[in-house]
Order: C-alpha cells, then sequence, then structure tokens
C-alpha cells in the first residue's frame, strides 16, 4: 500500500515557518494529523477553549509508538540523522524492546537527493514496506520530505520526529522531564547548542507578537 498519509509533529519554529512559507503552511494542512508539539501551542489552544490539549512531544511519540509496534509487529525505517544516527538509533531501540522489528535505516547526505539516489531509496523501502517510516531531517525538511512522499512509497505512514534520533540515540542531551513540562526546554537546548539553537529561539517574538494580535482582534470582534 503506498503511503497516504504523514503525521507533522509541530512547534513555534514549524508555525512560523508555515507564516513565511505557503507551501509549508499547505503541507501542514494537508497532513493526516498535525500535532502539537511544544507548550507554547498548547497553552494558546487552551485559551481558545480546548481545555483537554497537550503537548504530543516528538520524542514522547516516538517512544510510545515503538514500544506498541514492538508488541503488535509493526515495522520500522528510519530515515535521517548524521552519518551513522540511524543505525545507532536502530541499535538502541532494538535493545530496549528486543521484540522491535526495525526493516531498514537510510542516511540523506545534507542536500537534495540526485534522481537516481531517490531511485535507490525508493527501492529500499518499496521492498521492505515498513509500516511506518520514521523521518528525523528538521523542519521544514522533514515535512517537504514526506508530503513530496506521499502515496509513493509503499509505508502505512510516515512521522517527522526531528531531534527525536539524537535524542533516543544518546547523541544529544534530553531535557529533563519537569523541565519539558514547564515549556523551558528550549532554554535547555539553547544552553547545550547555542549556535544551532539561538536563530530557532527568535521564532518565538514574532509568536507572541502574532497571539497578541491575533488575542486583540478577537477582542475587538467580540465589542462590536
Amino acid at each position: 500500500l503506498d503511503c497516504r498519509h504523514y503525521v507533522t509533529v509541530t512547534g513555534v519554529h514549524g508555525i512560523m515557518e508555515s507564516q513565511r512559507d505557503p507551501e509549508l503552511r499547505e503541507i501542514h494542512e494537508r497532513a493526516g494529523m498535525c500535532v502539537p508539539d511544544g507548550m507554547p501551542t498548547v497553552w494558546l489552544g487552551r485559551v481558545h477553549g480546548h481545555r483537554g490539549m497537550r503537548r504530543v512531544y516528538g520524542p514522547d511519540l516516538m517512544l510510545a509508538l515503538i514500544e506498541r509496534s514492538a508488541a503488535k509487529g509493526y515495522t520500522q525505517f528510519f530515515y535521517g540523522g548524521a552519518d551513522g544516527v540511524a543505525q545507532q538509533l536502530a541499535s538502541t531501540l532494538s535493545k530496549r524492546f528486543p521484540e522491535l522489528k526495525v526493516v531498514g535505516t537510510y542516511t540523506p547526505p545534507f542536500r537534495p537527493l540526485s534522481s537516481g539516489e531517490e531511485k535507490s531509496l525508493k527501492d529500499i523501502v518499496d521492498l521492505k514496506k515498513p509500516d511506518i517510516v520514521w523521518v528525523g531531517i528538521s523542519t521544514p525538511k522533514q515535512e517537504k520530505w514526506m508530503a513530496a512522499h506521499q502515496g509513493k512509497i509503499e509505508a502505512a505512514a510516515m512521522i517527522g520526529v526531528g531531534a527525536a534520533f539524537d535524542f533516543h540515540s544518546h547523541n544529544k542531551k534530553w531535557a529533563p522531564a519537569w523541565f519539558r513540562r514547564m515549556g523551558c526546554e528550549w532554554m535547555f537546548r539553547l544552553l547545550v547548542e547555542p549556535k544551532r539553537m539561538w536563530r530557532r529561539n527568535v521564532d518565538n517574538i514574532p509568536y507572541v507578537a502574532l497571539v497578541l494580535r491575533q488575542g486583540l482582534q478577537a477582542l475587538f470582534r467580540r465589542q462590536r
């Protein structure tokens, strides 16, 4: 069965990238599921009446589905990460969940795949027919990759989880659970990876401005 759905795990950075990129916005709108990865998005949802809204954190989502996959026999394919990360991820998770079925890994180059590489990847995935293709190449590249391969590879679903590859393969430090619950993971990652994360965290400023503008517009509409 060719892949018909993909799941985007989206926080403030993904939202702001979608504001700047109409193509990415459409990709999020066409997703089989778009879940809130980030407490600011959850808090905003609750303000707008979604009281039961909870964060769907990419690494947590991945671990929960991996555990269920091991129990149910679902097969996994890992696409992404730096050299060796996908293989290390497969090994680490297989040790943690001995029943887990990993049917393949693929580490893409830091550039668009050539036509030959695309064909090779498609042949590999189509041969293995995984239930889940996990994609870890960061936003917005992973969302665009999943949308481009929707209906073109034989897999039940694709899920973009970004840094989960590095966290679960123990290549990067994971913020403590209490830090994540407070919505302060961005601060932890900024301290750990300042050169990479400072640009992404700049998106918090226009995000807050957009939220305030939206709130003021709603207030004015109610007063009319």
